[in-house]
């Protein structure tokens, strides 16, 4: 019986031993995610985006004083694997949503322009640009939904973000 009771007793040391190492492993990968989620910049849900005033391809003025009630902003660049693969579910769903969307090619992307052109007004950028800097994109592709007064409503990595969002 002594055997036995030291056995339980050990093996409830070790549990609370694997228990306290788990929760410190994962407190260690939160804050690592936390850091990389960083690392690639962009503003977070419920911030401000900054000031920026460019023009379109066609030569149309935006700027964040002239934003509607939402708007969705996607931000590609040619060369890059995933925003390939975003783009044609990025174009589908600017066709659907019934408010504002600005799509920002950074780079020479005639091809990307001519696809976004439809159903977005397409603003052509360099590795830089006014609308990078005002949402500190720093990884593409980018994906935000904003409001009228510039505030991030939704960011992520997909079109899923056309979801009309009730206001």
């Amino acid at each position: 019986m002594v055997y036995l009771t030291a056995a339980v007793v050990v093996l409830s040391l070790l549990t609370l031993l694997n228990l306290l190492l788990t929760v410190g492993v994962i407190r260690r990968l939160r804050a690592e995610a936390a850091s990389r989620r960083d690392e690639l910049g962009g503003v977070r849900v419920g911030a401000v985006v900054g000031e920026f005033a460019t023009t379109d391809v066609d030569g149309r003025p935006i700027s964040r004083g002239r934003l509607n009630e939402r708007t969705l902003v996607g931000f590609f660049t040619p060369g890059c694997e995933p925003c390939a693969e975003l783009l044609p579910r990025f174009v589908e769903r600017a066709g659907q949503v019934p408010y504002d969307v600005i799509a920002v090619v950074s780079g020479p992307a005639e091809d990307y322009v001519r696809e976004l052109a439809p159903v977005a007004a397409v603003v052509a950028e360099g590795s830089t640009g006014a609308l990078q800097e005002a949402f500190r994109v720093m990884a593409f592709p980018s994906v935000y939904l904003i409001d009228g007064s510039g505030t991030v409503v939704a960011e992520g990595l997909d079109a899923s973000l056309a979801e009309p969002v009730p206001a």
